[in-house]
């Protein structure tokens, strides 16, 4: 009876206190492993930049990666799915070999001239990392999910410099249309501490700055509407393309360190043929160019065909930076034809494409502010949701779940990448159904 008569705040500071000093470790663990791998990062980047040639060698590094994970990497090749499928049906801890095996094949990837990105490196480090307090701390099923989603949350934050986006991300990508609330608290800790962390070892982020702005009216949300159609449809042609480049390979290719190497060869040739090396790597310099003046109209497709290439034939890094670059060029592209700023509609689109490839536009939303100020917030939240809504029930992590259907109604917990198969059985019923009505 006296435990009834103590306020329920009283009940909740040790969880709080149990999950803040969690969190912590994992802001340590995950800003930590961010902050080396970004230095990594930046050194085989400028190491490649200044070695052109090394391209060439992009076959047997891709050839090396693939034997590496083919060898020792089997259990966790899954890479962020492995995560979403750990969170949401736990089966066993994640094997530490994880961090320091994509944290290689990653750079690797840079250091030869691959075209993929670093968010999956990171939220894949946090996550592996994380789990390895499950046995430590002897933490229960369901806090053990909200550990992984703490490590995604710090990964994300730590390699960005986004922290609230980050927090959010961890929050919004297990499933779509549905956000887990019993973890807000941990993730928004160890995003904002794990950033924190990043910043203490010296790391630096990219600045954007938007030199324009339209004035929030009729004219300006319909042109900012109809780019997020855009946005939304490059994200689902983005997803789609690598998913099916991904089965082909593996339908033909049975050897799988043959892929990459495939992989690396035709991009090996598509750089020489076109002589630039402008959609290889992270794409940074072009980036930060979409701010600042008008750029080639092509330069959103020639990153997109480039980065389904590599991870397509089974490069790893992630999918995040490219799909930055694809909706900044995209948007600076688009801009002269819906009478907005450059700056501004490259800034909708850096932050909208990923929003429909990963289906999270209110994390998409906040790193919008985050990166480039609030003035840009009721246009990033319209182009992100408008393009979340026409990027379709696809999307870059095929482990998503649907927690509730965009626009169509779905099975709630069914796998994203099994939306197809579902699709065709309820086809094949209902003719089946037609058939035996006449």
């Amino acid at each position: 009876m006296k435990n009834q008569n103590i306020p329920e705040q009283l009940h909740l500071l040790p969880y709080i206190l149990k999950w803040c000093l969690i969190a912590c470790l994992i802001a340590v663990l995950a800003g930590s492993a961010s902050a080396f791998f970004l230095f990594a990062l930046d050194y085989a980047t400028q190491w490649r930049e200044a070695h052109p040639w090394i391209i060439w060698l992009l076959p047997l590094g891709g050839f090396a990666v693939g034997w590496l994970y083919l060898h020792t990497g089997k259990p966790v090749e899954a890479g962020n799915n492995l995560l979403i499928d750990e969170i949401h049906d736990p089966r066993k801890v994640i094997p530490l070999r994880m961090a320091p095996l994509v944290l290689f094949g990653t750079v690797m990837s840079h250091l030869f001239g691959a075209s993929v990105g670093r968010e999956g490196t990171a939220v894949q480090m946090g996550g592996a990392l994380a789990d390895q307090l499950t046995h430590l701390l002897r933490l229960r099923t369901q806090d053990r999910r909200i550990l992984l989603m703490a490590g995604i949350s710090a990964g994300f934050a730590s390699v960005f410099g986004t922290p609230m986006a980050g927090a959010l991300f961890g929050l919004e990508v297990l499933a779509i249309g549905r956000m887990r609330y019993d973890a807000i608290l941990p993730c928004f800790v160890a995003a904002i501490a794990a950033d924190q962390v990043g910043l203490a070892w010296g790391v630096h982020h990219t600045h954007y700055l938007m030199s324009g702005s339209a004035p929030v009216a009729l004219w300006s949300v319909a042109a900012v509407i109809a780019a997020g159609v855009v946005f939304g449809l490059a994200g689902m042609v983005f997803a789609n393309s690598t998913h099916r480049l991904s089965a082909f390979m593996k339908r033909h290719v049975s050897y799988a360190p043959l892929r990459p190497f495939i992989g690396g060869a035709v991009v090996a040739v598509a750089v020489w043929a076109i002589g630039t090396h402008r959609y290889i790597g992270l794409g940074i310099p072009v980036i930060v160019e979409a701010f600042q003046h008008p750029l080639a109209p092509w330069d959103f497709l020639g990153k997109l065909v480039f980065t389904v290439t590599s991870l397509g034939s089974g490069f790893k890094g992630g999918e995040v930076t490219p799909l930055f670059y694809i909706g900044a060029t995209l948007g600076n592209a688009m801009a002269p034809l819906l009478h907005l700023p450059f700056s501004m509609l490259a800034g909708i689109g850096f932050v909208a494409v990923f929003a429909g490839a990963a289906n999270t536009p209110i994390a998409s939303t906040i790193m919008a502010i985050e990166l480039f100020g609030p003035e840009i917030g009721p246009f990033a939240a319209l182009a992100c949701v408008v393009a979340y809504l026409f990027s379709g029930h696809t999307g870059i992590y095929h482990a998503q779940r649907v927690g509730q259907g965009k626009y169509l109604r779905l099975p709630e917990g069914l796998k994203i990448g099994e939306i197809g198969a579902y699709r065709a059985r309820r086809r094949a019923e209902s003719e089946q159904e037609s058939v035996a009505e006449q």
